[in-house]
């Protein structure tokens, strides 16, 4: 079942660029624009984690933060402030992030990721295709049949499935799956591409961004 993903933004333009990024790597997404339709929402509909910018009318997100505490959902602050002293405030209100504005689609992701595993909430099975992805065991099944892949190529998959419909770049791929501490060339990104679209069929899935990089497509 996809996370469900509650949006308290009152920028409407930012909330709908938040919501097609959300939405793109299969996130269910509902978007409020105030304090107060937020609370009322999270009284009748869970959610499995709350973007709140602090920033937003009739209840401000720092007070509803203390209101919603007792949900125990995962919050991370969206604001255009950069104070220290607020970025303390909201997480010692209970924040588990803050994020300042404006920010790239694919850190929000990457953070998303991240307060979703430490609630445990992230999920431990991905699927595309034929293909199921077994994170604890990291084991790649295709059509029930085990397929052997490489370190490397296995952490690879792993970010194009959790980014899909995303265009990556080489240096994107090289930060996440070899790490900022990696001299080589960008040109191991294409070998180990080669190497699984060959191995798992899938030509006609990972899509060649020219002078980029690659994008998992359905």
């Amino acid at each position: 079942m996809n996370k469900k993903i509650l949006i308290v933004e009152d920028d409407v333009h930012i909330s709908k660029i938040i919501k097609m990024n959300l939405n793109i790597v299969n996130y269910d997404t509902t978007e409020v624009y105030d304090g107060l339709a937020a609370l009322e929402l999270l009284q009748r509909e869970k959610f499995d984690l709350i973007l709140l910018d602090v920033m937003i009318p009739k209840l401000d997100g720092f007070a509803l933060m203390e209101r919603i505490r007792p949900y125990c959902i995962p919050v991370i602050f969206l604001t255009a402030k950069n104070s220290v002293y607020d970025k303390v405030d909201g997480l010692r209100l209970g924040a588990d992030d803050y994020m300042v504005k404006p920010f790239e689609a694919i850190e929000l992701l990457a953070r998303i990721e991240t307060v979703l595993r430490r609630y445990g909430k992230e999920e431990r099975m991905l699927g595309f295709q034929s293909l199921l992805i077994d994170l604890d065991k990291r084991e790649v099944t295709k059509q029930g049949e085990v397929v052997e892949l490489t370190p490397k190529e296995y952490d690879l998959l792993v970010v194009l499935l959790k980014n899909k419909n995303i265009a990556l770049s080489r240096e994107q791929f090289i930060d996440k799956v070899w790490g900022d501490d990696y001299y080589g060339e960008t040109r191991t990104v294409d070998m180990h591409i080669k190497s699984l679209r060959k191995k798992l069929d899938l030509q006609d899935h990972i899509k060649t961004i020219y002078k980029l990089g690659y994008r998992l497509e359905d």
